[in-house]
């Protein structure tokens, strides 16, 4: 049985998705487009081309990236529009995810230009799932600014978002970034991630507040980070008022039973506490 392959692509776009740590993180269709292409456009010359040698693939490289991207970009286009096949990645991950790829991709679209992703390494989804939050609803937030007065504004805009939260963040602010979390979000279960899928991986759990005073104490880590928040209670975001608003408008057709089942799923309030305000709506309509 011969080993599948990747026909021969068409001129477009790829955006290839690289290992974010370890290098054998990296798809068998990812390798084939690489050995492909014609060019690869990349964050870091130095960067991509390790991984290429690596994995003996031998292609043309032109940076491209946040003070370059509008210089370099129609040069791209043009390549596409000659029959040529562009590579997009970036230096780990997925391309496109707080990199200036987005850009590319809106230019491709406004001209009706091919371009599709060869999926792979996210530290995102790999810090989601290794974080033991919630998973079924979360808001990726990218970098916080990096002044403590910009930075608790910004997670003041989160504070209600009935959502895991998931940021980026550099070593050297983790302690003061953990510190104004704790402050504005309060002391909710969170997850630093570290060196993901390397030799030194780690996870640590905990609330905001307490990791905060470890990593203070502690001193700065090493490797690159991601931070995963649990969501707010939903207590806390979901008032009596919303509630009894929704029981009302279920009790008009369901049973106290049934309507509280729908709002119970639809809030995230305790079962018994819905029941609870599904009886006393009940008797004041009789």
């Amino acid at each position: 049985m011969s080993k599948p392959s990747l026909e021969q692509p068409k001129p477009g776009l790829y955006i290839v998705a690289t290992p974010i740590g370890n290098a054998r993180d990296i798809t068998l269709r990812a390798l084939e487009l690489l050995k492909a292409c014609d060019v690869i456009a990349c964050e870091d010359t130095r960067v991509t081309g390790k991984l290429l040698s690596l994995h003996d693939i031998s292609a043309k490289l032109i940076p491209y990236h946040e003070h370059n991207a509008e210089k370099i970009r129609p040069g791209i286009i043009k390549r596409v529009k000659n029959g040529e096949i562009v590579a997009l990645v970036s230096d780990a991950g997925t391309p496109i995810i707080s990199d200036p790829g987005l850009n590319l991709v809106q230019d491709f679209a406004g001209e009706n230009l091919f371009v599709t992703s060869l999926p792979g390494p996210s530290a995102t989804l790999t810090a989601l799932v290794l974080s033991g939050l919630p998973s079924n609803r979360f808001l990726f937030g990218g970098f916080l600014p990096t002044k403590g007065g910009r930075r608790r504004s910004a997670l003041k805009e989160v504070e209600t978002t009935p959502a895991t939260l998931i940021f980026l963040e550099s070593a050297k602010r983790l302690a003061a970034s953990l510190a104004d979390m704790a402050a504005v979000l309060g002391p909710r279960p969170a997850a630093v991630t570290r060196e993901l899928t390397k030799m030194f991986e780690e996870v640590r759990r905990g609330t905001l507040d307490t990791l905060a005073n470890a990593y203070a104490a502690e001193g700065p880590p090493k490797g690159e980070i991601t931070i995963v928040i649990g969501p707010p209670n939903a207590e806390e975001t979901i008032t009596v008022e919303n509630v009894d608003e929704l029981l009302r408008a279920a009790l008009e057709t369901l049973s106290v039973r049934d309507a509280t089942t729908e709002v119970t799923e639809a809030t995230g309030w305790p079962k018994r506490n819905v029941y609870a305000r599904a009886l006393a709506l009940k008797n004041e309509a009789q």
